[in-house]
């Protein structure tokens, strides 16, 4: 049956929005009315582009990366337990957390029941199913293995999910301990400094270098704040707009891979990233040319995006996947070893799947080895910081309790 939103009117006065199905708009209207709701408009959802539910929906996500592999796991167990696409769809639609999720699941079953396919249902929302998910969809349906291919569809966001999280907890207390350090300092310099630059100046000794230094640097703080924050606003927005540029992004990024310690766990989160993707896309079917192709999509790097790319035409051209993945030397060896082995024993998938779970592992444990050398050292920053304000304040008055003696 095809989906109608609705506006409608409560027993309070109050609006009601939503997503309803039925065989017609005055079927929709009336079981508004069986509700105790007076309908105000009811309009098909495929013919409002412009209404309040596009707005909504596609404004901002629905899904959190977490829902949707919940979502899509529950998807899955219930595919794989022999429910029919369309019930399954009601079924999560009926237990859907908000009401945002519910009308997008309502939306997709529509589409289902119309005729379309569950991947051509799912392109209207490319904010919340990427073309990856989508061609995997279409895979899994094409093969007849939809429910396997959304378990494996789950197991594969939930490795991306694990892996951002373990590397953003490796990297959060560095950066807690950033930010307090540069609140300290700030407080300092703005408020303590300025607090005792009376007694110095009052004073016809001449001051130390250091403490002109940061009186200096406390004085442009507190009247000359706004050149730092624009200059500040102006690097970030000419960078910014710099990395748009393909050429002076892939410079920067190949740059970036050289990096002593950023460089190694760049180079592993992005290749992690894309054996896990390639193994689900090619364990559900997809040709290793299209695989390729959306695989080259999810790479942050431009500089291995860009290798990539290339490893695509050899592939076409006939090359081995191994060598191909290999030829420009940025990928960790790992990668194209486990996927020569692969295509040598016929087990692409698997031995791409295992080469995803060691560069995981392994960029987890370089991001906890980056967090245990940034500890102490932010730790020594901030306390070199600190000793060089109080150095500041105290050398000036030590030397005029020397002169007063």
């Amino acid at each position: 049956m095809p989906a109608y939103t609705y506006h409608a009117l409560d027993p309070q006065g109050q609006t009601q929005n939503g997503v309803l199905e039925g065989d017609s708009e005055r079927a929709v209207r009336q079981m508004l009315r069986k509700r105790s709701l007076i309908p105000m408009r009811v309009e098909l959802v495929s013919k409002t582009s412009n209404s309040i539910l596009h707005k909504e929906l596609w404004a901002s996500r629905v899904f959190s990366s977490n829902a949707l592999t919940l979502w899509t796991r529950q998807l899955a167990e219930l595919i794989k337990a022999g429910l029919p696409l369309e019930r399954a769809l009601n079924a999560l639609s009926s237990e859907a957390p908000n009401q945002r999720a519910r009308d997008l699941v309502a939306s997709i079953r529509s589409e289902v029941n119309a005729g379309a396919t569950f991947a051509k249902s799912l392109e209207p929302h490319p904010k919340e199913f990427s073309g990856i998910y989508r061609a995997s969809i279409a895979a899994g349906e094409q093969s007849g293995q939809l429910g396997l291919v959304l378990t494996r569809l789950a197991g594969d966001l939930e490795a991306q999910n694990l892996l951002q999280s373990k590397v953003l907890q490796a990297l959060l207390y560095p950066a807690i301990v950033s930010l307090i350090a540069l609140f300290i300092v700030l407080f300092l310099l703005t408020y303590v400094v300025p607090q005792v630059a009376h007694v110095f100046t009052s004073s016809q000794h001449q001051l130390p270098l250091l403490t002109t230094v940061m009186l200096n640097v406390s004085s442009f703080l507190l009247n000359e704040w706004w050149v730092l924050l624009l200059g500040l606003l102006t690097a970030s927005y000419a960078g910014t707009q710099a990395l748009k540029n393909e050429s002076l992004k892939a410079r920067f990024d190949a740059w970036l891979l050289l990096t002593p310690i950023v460089g190694p766990l760049v180079r592993g989160y992005n290749a992690a990233r894309f054996a896990n993707t390639l193994s689900t896309l090619v364990g559900a079917g997809v040709p290793i040319l299209k695989a390729l192709q959306s695989c080259c999509q999810i790479l942050s790097n431009q500089a291995m995006k860009n290798d990539m790319l290339q490893a695509l035409v050899m592939v076409r051209e006939g090359a081995p996947l191994g060598l191909a993945l290999g030829e420009r030397g940025r990928m960790p060896g790992m990668l194209p070893m486990f996927a020569r082995l692969g295509e040598q024993t016929g087990r692409l998938p698997d031995m791409l799947e295992r080469a995803a779970e060691q560069l995981s592992s392994d960029v987890q444990r370089k991001a906890l080895q980056l967090a245990t050398i940034l500890e102490p050292l932010l730790i020594v920053a901030m306390g070199g910081l600190v000793m060089l304000i109080v150095l500041s304040i105290m050398m000036p008055i030590i030397e005029l309790n020397q002169l007063v003696k």
